[in-house]
Parts: structure tokens; C-alpha cells; sequence
């Protein structure tokens, strides 16, 4: 095995080849015998039979290099799909996706997570049964992937101690999601999610990288090596309660004092134009002030991008990082988005950011669904999981 593929593919088997095609490392026969170091003769013997087992279809020719110009090679989509369900304090957005990770339908479903974990899923499972039966052809969920706006525990799933969703302490939303669906879930928290999506628009060609997602309230998810990176118990990328130096004492959700999200989330920042006597209708009126050019909620988006940068510093400097990502809706303001760079690269040593990028999220709004329908997929479809199926001479 080459050393471009062996870093993050560990097999040569029939599942391995197809890992790599759906990671969109390998598009032939040919690049698949050039990743692997396997003799076209075995490549072809195993990608043969994945086509047979319905994993990978031939479709149409791919660029000639001298001789017979290849057959390209891609995953098979056959009527299943996967739902991504990316949940806030108020609204949920709903990506179904086919087995390639192509997005085929969506939408967005208001809500309100304080009504508690059962009602809240039975309105979210509803919605996902009425986007599915709204596609053509003979469509079957396989699966729902679930990102959630609190700490989601490794390995038992259990949301602990979220700040924003009263009553679904020590839920396990992936198992009482299964039990309303009756499919595969997965649970992941929110920025996780999207720190995947984008991971994925990108290419999946950034393999180190940190996301910020910057709304109402602040979370950070992190791909390291090119997978997620949770930590020992899944509360890796929390910076949410890290405190901030000079930061007003304001109490969090947490009971501590001047945490970053107390101080620079969009809630903050609503609550201190209130206080100013500014009226501002939740965090997409602060953003509309700002579009205006509105003085003190400009200077006070640029202020919390500086605090929320402060703390990226600290995690720039340990994790050396590839790219830093601004996403929520915070990301779409310029003041926001120029506080987090200053900080950055003023706080940083050269040495931690020379190359670093510090971009706004590509994935954008759809991160999370595209994130949370990935994590089900690699379930789905990894190569182990796919081994099994070929030696039981059937498809999971």
C-alpha cells in the first residue's frame, strides 16, 4: 500500500477498495491498483464483485493516460436513504441523503427542544416520514443520523449536561430515536457534525482542522487525521465554558463566571443591545443591524470574534491545526469574522500559523445535515461492514 492511501486505509480487501471510492480517493481500476499496490488482476477480480453485490456501478469513461481510456467507477445508489437531522434551540433542518452522500431532499422544521427529547423526535421522525414519501421511486429510510446542540458522551451517547436542552439530561437520543424510527441512529453533537459536512464539501482534503460554530451559542468540533475527533469521553472541541481573560463577570449557564459563551455567543451579544436600550429581534436581527452598519452592534460582533479568537489562539497553538473554520450564523458578519483573524494571528507565534487558513464555512447551513448523514453512512458502508456482506453473499 502506497503511502498517500495507508495513512487512513488500512485494507486491500473488497471493502477497502470501496472505501476509497466513496471517499472519492479512486475513481478507475486503475487508481485503485496505484493506491493499493495490488495487481490489476486482483483489483479487477474485487471490483467486480462489488459490482455484482450492487456496492459500485461503472458509469460512462474516464481520462485516458495511453491505451483503452478506463470505465469510471462510482457508488451504487438503489432507492436507500439517509436522513440527517441537524437540531437547534428553535428549528431542526432535515437533509435526506442517497447512499453516494448526494442530497435528494430537504427541508426545515420549527421546533422548540425545551418541550423534551420524546416530543421533539416524534416531530422530527414525522417530518423525516413526509420528506421521504415525497421522493419518487421505491425509497426506504436506512438510516437517521442526529446532531444535537449539547455534549453528547463517547461511548454510551447520552447528552450530559446540556445548557440549552432542559430535560434531556442522560438521554440516549440515538437509542430512543431508534425505537420511534425503527432504523440505525447515530447521535453526534452539532459541531461535530458540522466539523464532518465540512470536512467533506472540502473534498475531505484538509486533514487537521478546527470548526467554530458561532450562533446563539459557541461550540468547536475537530477533524484530526481526517476523522472526528471526540476525545475520551466526546467532550473534545467544548470551549463553549472556557474562560475569558477581562471578560465582563457574567454568569453562564453553567454558574461560573465570564465563560466565553456567556460573553460572545449571539445570546450575549442580543442581551448587551438590549441593555444599551437597542430593540433586536434574537440573533438574526443583530445580524440585520449589522448588515446596517448599526455602530454598537457592529463594535460588539467584532468584540466577540476577538474573545472567541482568543481561545481559538490557545487551541491553534496546541493543535496546529491546517484551517481554523467560522460557521453559525455569527460567521456571516464581516466584524465578527475580522475580530477572530486579529486575535488569532496576533496571539499566535508565526511558527503556529504560517500556512494556517482562517476561512468561513463552505458547507454553510447544510454542514450539519451533510455531517450527521455521513456519520450513519460510514456505518452503513465501511469496509468491514461491507467484507461481512460480500462473505454472506448478500448486502447489509
Amino acid at each position: 500500500m502506497s503511502d498517500e492511501a495507508g495513512s487512513y486505509f488500512h485494507t486491500t480487501t473488497a471493502g477497502g477498495l470501496f472505501a476509497l471510492v466513496r471517499d472519492g480517493r479512486a475513481d478507475s481500476r486503475t487508481t485503485l491498483s496505484r493506491l493499493t499496490g495490488l495487481a490489476m488482476s486482483t483489483v479487477g477480480t474485487r471490483v467486480d464483485e462489488l459490482i455484482r453485490a450492487g456496492y459500485l456501478v461503472e458509469t460512462g469513461s474516464g481520462a485516458s493516460r495511453g491505451g483503452r481510456r478506463p470505465r469510471s467507477l462510482a457508488v451504487a445508489t438503489d432507492g436507500r436513504v439517509v436522513a440527517g437531522v441537524d437540531c437547534g434551540a428553535r428549528h431542526a433542518n432535515i437533509g435526506l441523503f442517497d447512499l453516494a452522500g448526494g442530497k435528494v431532499a430537504a427541508r426545515s422544521l420549527a421546533i422548540d427542544i425545551a418541550r423534551g427529547p420524546e416530543q421533539v423526535l416524534g416531530e422530527v421522525h414525522r417530518a423525516i416520514l413526509d420528506l421521504t414519501g415525497g421522493l419518487e421511486g421505491d425509497v426506504v429510510l436506512a438510516g437517521i443520523g442526529l446532531a444535537v446542540p449539547g455534549p453528547v458522551s463517547v461511548p454510551d451517547g447520552r447528552v450530559v449536561s446540556p445548557s440549552r436542552m432542559p430535560s434531556w439530561n442522560g438521554v440516549e437520543p440515538a437509542a430512543l430515536m431508534t425505537a420511534i424510527s425503527g432504523v440505525t441512529t447515530q447521535a453526534e453533537n452539532d459541531a461535530n457534525a458540522m466539523a464532518v459536512g465540512e470536512y467533506i464539501t472540502t473534498g475531505r482534503k484538509i486533514a487537521d482542522l478546527v470548526l467554530v460554530k458561532a450562533g446563539s451559542s459557541i461550540g468547536s468540533g475537530v477533524i484530526a487525521a481526517r476523522r472526528p475527533h471526540r476525545g475520551f469521553r466526546g467532550m473534545a472541541g467544548d470551549v463553549s465554558h472556557t474562560p475569558v481573560a477581562d471578560a465582563p463577570s457574567v454568569l453562564c449557564s453553567c454558574g461560573r463566571l465570564g465563560c466565553l459563551d456567556a460573553v460572545a455567543g449571539g445570546t450575549a451579544i442580543v442581551r448587551d443591545l438590549r441593555t444599551a436600550g437597542v430593540e433586536v429581534g434574537g440573533t438574526a436581527g443583530l445580524l440585520e443591524l449589522a448588515g446596517d452598519a448599526h455602530p454598537l452592534a457592529t463594535r460588539l460582533l467584532r468584540e466577540a470574534g476577538t474573545r472567541i479568537g482568543a481561545v481559538m489562539a490557545s487551541v491553534v497553538h496546541f493543535f496546529n491545526p491546517q484551517r481554523l473554520v467560522l460557521a453559525g450564523s455569527l460567521s456571516a458578519a464581516d466584524a465578527f469574522c475580522a475580530g477572530v483573524r486579529s486575535s488569532v494571528y496576533s496571539l499566535c507565534l508565526p511558527m503556529s500559523t504560517d500556512g494556517l487558513e482562517i476561512m468561513v464555512s463552505e458547507a454553510g447551513a447544510d454542514g450539519g445535515t451533510l455531517g450527521a448523514a455521513a456519520l450513519v453512512l460510514d456505518g452503513i458502508l465501511d469496509a468491514a461492514t461491507v467484507d461481512r456482506a460480500l462473505r454472506a453473499g448478500a448486502r447489509t
